[in-house]
């Protein structure tokens, strides 16, 4: 569903694009709030599995997937920032379980309380 957005960058003062290419790719953490919509859409109008990414930087960003309805996630950009951010994210799902007496990521997915 999200990934990436298109977008564009502009230096005011030498009136060109900042980027050779003139658009360029926008991901992480600008578009979380995009893909989390995104999710609990797409949770709330088929059953299917689903996959949430899009500006998941650490672990309660993937919490927050699970809860809208993503049964697995997928980690990009933050990869180029921290080569370790996947298994911190890992160590963190299992700290929140743990304290949330919660047995399985599964029992997370789609309990988003609205209203």
């Amino acid at each position: 569903m999200i990934n990436t957005l298109l977008g564009m960058a502009v230096n005011a003062e030498t009136q060109r694009p900042v980027l050779s290419t003139v658009t360029g790719g926008l991901s992480g953490a600008c578009v979380k709030p995009i893909a989390l919509r995104m999710v609990w859409q797409v949770y709330h109008a088929v059953k299917v599995p689903i996959i949430g990414l899009g500006g998941i930087m650490n672990a309660t960003d993937a919490i927050e997937f699970f809860l809208a309805g993503a049964t697995a996630i997928q980690v990009g950009t933050a990869n180029f920032i921290n080569p370790r951010v996947t298994m911190e994210i890992v160590d963190g799902i299992a700290a929140y379980l743990e304290r949330k007496n919660i047995g399985s990521v599964r029992e997370l997915v789609g309990q988003l309380k609205v209203g």
